[in-house]
């Protein structure tokens, strides 16, 4: 019950966020300056994640073992990808981001309670797959908040070509600073991720009692991790950029989620198996 509440409250916070951007956003005048986060904002949305990563953590580390399933695997994605927006938000003002970051903050604390379908982790105990765990949420979690970069970059590139930008995308950042953002939320995933697959296959047998196997998992997880190096590779040597580095972030995070998040909703969700 207090897992319950504790994801409604945060919820709850989210969404009266969420109001307050939009009715800021669209009471602001047309060239009127872009302000950054006040603190009162950032006092709310750190209380919304504060509230939300408590619900996750009681859920999740109920005693001494593991419990996850697919609502917990997205909610906490997207909690991870709220507390480095929060903290993006000191060094860079993304003031027409707020809105769709909270709103993504209220799906993610409500769908643990709409799929509370949930399986117990082996070897949970183990600090080997604990550090293994939370690196590769680490990684989806950054490469969610690119990904969900990467869309709105390519929805206001097409507005700006055609001459019919909306308010709410004419006062996202420039293209040219939502850009930098990207590859830096690439760069430290891509990392993240090359940790997350060598500590698989090095320690496969001692995480997972099983020696190391190419199942899909693993299968879809190269592939995007190969898709994103090439990115990063092609963006150092040739430049890439626009809708080339749009079109391969995307990519590479559909094979991310063919590999974690669907494997779990086909099996809980279409199957409705939870172990």
């Amino acid at each position: 019950m207090q897992t319950i509440l504790l994801h409604l409250f945060a919820a709850t916070l989210y969404a009266v966020l969420g109001a307050h951007f939009w009715r800021v956003t669209a009471q602001a005048a047309p060239n009127q300056p872009r302000r950054s986060m006040s603190t009162a904002e950032r006092l709310t949305m750190f209380g919304a994640i504060l509230a939300h990563g408590w619900a996750l953590q009681g859920e999740l580390f109920p005693g001494e073992g593991m419990r996850f399933g697919f609502g917990f695997a997205v909610s906490l994605v997207i909690w991870l990808a709220v507390c480095f927006y929060w903290i993006e938000t000191f060094y860079a003002r993304l003031d027409g981001l707020h809105g769709v970051v909270v709103a993504a903050g209220v799906a993610g604390s409500l769908l643990p309670l709409g799929f509370p379908g949930q399986h117990i982790l082996v070897n949970a105990g183990s600090p080997g797959f604990r550090a293994h765990f939370i690196m590769a949420m680490l990684a989806y979690s950054v490469f969610t908040l690119a990904a969900l970069h990467a869309m709105l970059m390519a929805i206001a590139e097409r507005q700006l070509h055609s001459g019919r930008l909306t308010r709410t995308f004419a006062n996202l950042p420039p293209l040219l600073t939502m850009e930098t953002l990207l590859f830096r939320l690439i760069g430290i995933a891509f990392i993240l991720l090359t940790l997350t697959l060598s500590s698989g296959v090095v320690f496969s047998e001692a995480l997972f009692g099983q020696a190391f196997r190419l199942d899909h998992k693993t299968v879809f997880a190269i592939v995007s991790w190969l898709l994103f190096g090439a990115l990063l590779v092609g963006r150092r040597v040739w430049g890439w950029r626009g809708r080339v580095a749009l079109r391969w972030t995307l990519a590479g995070f559909i094979a991310l989620v063919l590999a974690y998040v669907g494997s779990r909703f086909v099996l809980e969700v279409l199957l409705g198996r939870t172990s």
